[in-house]
């Protein structure tokens, strides 16, 4: 090396021995290890106290205290003046066929009813679709949010439920029909819809029931309802998950205490806003 030479290796760090090397390599691969361990058992032991308990409608407890806290915020969040955004019809498109249960049986849409059980007897009337369509047609182009993660703007065509409601009161006791903006005194807190056979049910709070994006809905995309979406008639709410947007209605009921809900069962709040 001569003076012109830059001399580099005098900023360099020794080089340490390989048997320190290697001490100081079994060291940390100790700590890790003890680390992820106690990670392990604290992970362990978080599910083991989770789980614990009881199941309550199907989950842990515990559990199922978070769902209704989530249920409890979004039913205080919704109101009968808040709507799901609106789209141009443009943008419409067909959703996935997403969910048999309760149209695996065979369905005459000719012979098909819809018995609505009035709340506080048990008196049932039947309704036919033309009975259906014979109300205020509404239309509405709004987004259908699936708890999976996926989302579609689909055109729905129907009645509201309210309008329904106001033609044949059956959810109040006294016959008196279900205004939104003035609800009666004896209305009922609660309706139970079930598929025809049953296999597929869904609870709804009266002020969703109410709400005025809430459809008997008989079209989709400008077209008659196809079977695997639902025909003759389904439900459509916009500010719920698609689980509440139950297919072939089958029937209705109005209740006082909260109906059972199969996703609910399964693990998911009951409320399923968003």
């Amino acid at each position: 090396m001569t003076d012109e030479t830059p001399d580099t290796t005098t900023n360099q760090p020794p080089l340490r021995p390989e048997a320190e090397v290697l001490a100081e390599a079994r060291r940390r691969s100790r700590r890790s290890f003890i680390g992820l361990g106690l990670a392990g058992l604290a992970g362990f032991g978080g599910w083991r106290w989770l789980f614990s308990e009881p199941n309550d409608e199907g989950i842990p407890h515990r559990v199922r205290k978070v769902l209704d806290a989530n249920a409890q915020l979004s039913h205080a969040y919704y109101k009968q003046t808040r709507l799901a955004p609106e789209f141009a019809r443009s943008r419409a498109r067909t959703p996935r066929k997403n969910g048999t249960y309760g149209l695996k049986s065979e369905l005459d849409p000719a012979t098909w009813r819809m018995r609505v059980q009035s709340y506080g007897s048990d008196t049932t009337q039947e309704f036919t679709l033309a009975d259906i369509q014979a109300l205020p047609k509404v239309q509405i182009v709004t987004e259908l949010k699936c708890i999976e993660g996926w989302s579609v703007i689909v055109h729905w065509a129907g009645a509201r439920l309210s309008d329904f409601l106001a033609k044949y009161p059956l959810a109040t006791r006294s016959g008196r029909p279900a205004d939104p903006l003035n609800p009666p005194a004896d209305l009922a807190p609660y309706a139970a819809v079930d598929t025809p056979d049953g296999k597929y049910y869904v609870g709804l709070d009266m002020d969703t029931v109410l709400h005025s994006q809430t459809l008997l809905c008989y079209e989709m995309n400008g077209k008659p309802l196809t079977p695997e979406h639902g025909a003759p008639l389904r439900l459509v709410t916009p500010l719920k998950y698609g689980i509440k947007h139950i297919k072939r209605i089958g029937t209705i009921a109005f209740v006082d205490t909260q109906p059972k809900d199969y996703w609910a069962e399964m693990g998911y709040d009951w409320d399923s806003g968003h």
